[in-house]
């Protein structure tokens, strides 16, 4: 298995922007993986596009090693950090829970959707860097379906159901799609704030478009990735690249000419399998074929 510092060629020079998700270092392996990751110069950053872990002691301190490697960490929070776990002593719910995630980073000196975006002005930039926290809203539907409902029960009757439907919890929102629309809301502003001149990598731990969920093993799943209110903001926000995890498999995609990098590493059942990628860091930018 390749390390996953070599992807990022050691010795090169030029900063680059890097990207990783889904890190999970409750097991052992993946902190151990964790343990392997380094930049390549002195000014690259580093992208952790969500589900570092589920406890935030463990939350903190992997994001405190990242921290003090990397120029500029930026961080974005996924469903398993969002988790009220049982084993868990800080048991925050919902919104509470995310801005005590968001109070920790900045401690640590790292981004987060609710800071001013950053722009990256190293190679292939200058480009507004952009970390955002949109959830879901259960619109990725299996087709035939009209309500969420209606998408639910298919979903429970093929017995695929995600944890977040026991652990996630959205207070003070009623429900996990409100709370995802005002998430939505709030960033539009936001980004509608960018300087409009510079095109954006926009980062979120849900894919941003429904194509990457197409390759499923469950499409069911699909429920628990993403949001249809999302669909353009690739076109609409200028996007040289959008960075998402969750789905564990890291791969390339383009949609009307925009790249789309799923950098997860997932859990070592899946990674340790020879046919999945290596778990590695993501070159974001600049961006060559050899950077995939």
């Amino acid at each position: 298995m390749t390390l996953p510092s070599e992807s990022a060629s050691p010795g090169d020079p030029v900063p680059k922007l890097l990207a990783i998700s889904d890190l999970h270092v409750a097991f052992a392996e993946n902190k151990a993986i964790l343990d392997t990751l380094r930049p390549t110069t002195d000014e690259d950053w580093l992208i952790v596009a969500g589900d570092t872990a589920e406890k935030v002691a463990d939350i903190e301190w992997a994001l405190r090693a990242l921290s003090e490697r990397f120029a500029k960490v930026l961080w974005v929070p996924g469903n398993h950090e969002l988790w009220t776990h049982r084993e868990d002593p800080v048991v925050l719910r919902g919104d509470a829970r995310y801005q005590h995630l968001v109070a920790i980073c900045r401690d640590l000196g790292i981004s987060t959707p609710e800071d001013p975006y950053p722009v990256w002005k190293g190679a292939g930039g200058p480009v507004t860097v952009a970390p955002l926290f949109l959830l879901y809203d259960y619109t990725f539907r299996p087709s035939g379906t009209r309500t969420k409902a209606e998408a639910l029960k298919v979903a429970y009757d093929a017995g695929i159901v995600a944890s977040d439907e026991v652990l996630l919890h959205p207070d003070p929102y009623p429900t996990l799609d409100a709370w995802c629309r005002e998430r939505v809301r709030l960033t539009e502003e936001r980004l509608a704030a960018r300087d409009p001149e510079l095109p954006t990598v926009l980062i979120n731990h849900w894919p941003m478009a429904r194509h990457p969920t197409d390759i499923l093993r469950y499409p069911e799943f699909a429920l628990w990735c993403g949001t249809e209110l999302t669909a353009d903001w690739h076109l609409k926000y200028r996007a040289a690249a959008m960075v998402y995890g969750h789905l564990h498999i890291p791969r390339t995609t383009w949609q009307d000419g925009v790249r789309f990098e799923e950098v997860s590493v997932g859990y070592p059942r899946e990674w340790s399998n020879p046919r999945h990628p290596d778990p590695a860091l993501r070159q974001i930018l600049p961006y060559t074929e050899t950077t995939r």
